[in-house]
């Protein structure tokens, strides 16, 4: 996917800690700072909104749709 440049406003300290980061070479530049800081940032909601749609999961019913099919005999297995 192609990039596309926007502007963006930081607060002075953090704009400083940045560029920090950047001299230290732990980033190669500001973008790629910001870039990595933004898709984690994402990727972190993205998990969180998982979790709280699981959490709405009733575990019971859950393990007995686990289960219906899991009372077959071993000699009832098709043989591969």
């Amino acid at each position: 996917m192609g990039t596309v440049k926007i502007a963006i406003s930081l607060e002075q300290n953090i704009l400083k800690e940045l560029d920090q980061m950047v001299k230290k070479n732990i980033f190669p530049n500001r973008s790629k700072a910001i870039q990595e800081a933004v898709a984690e940032k994402i990727s972190r909601i993205n998990k969180s909104r998982l979790a709280r749609e699981c959490a709405k999961l009733d575990p019971k019913y859950e393990q007995s749709l686990a289960d219906e099919d899991v009372s077959i005999e071993g000699d009832e297995w098709p043989e591969y």
